[in-house]
């Protein structure tokens, strides 16, 4: 019985990977920002926001341009 890291040609769980590494810390830092901005915490807030929408901004470029 032989383990093989990678089988060659499934790459079953690659879209949803790069997906969620694409997605899943702007994710993080939006609810983050959002409940700062509910707790009064607006200079925060608002810095997580930004910083949510520009990583959005690179992942989709960086990672969008290499899916295609």
């Amino acid at each position: 019985m032989s383990i093989i890291p990678l089988e060659v040609g499934n790459l079953d769980g690659l879209v949803a990977l790069i997906l969620l590494i694409m997605i899943g810390p702007a994710l993080l830092l939006a609810i983050i920002g959002a409940i700062l901005l509910a707790k009064q915490k607006k200079r925060s807030g608002k810095i997580c926001l930004i910083l949510a929408g520009v990583y959005l901004l690179i992942s989709f470029g960086i990672c969008g341009s290499m899916m295609l």
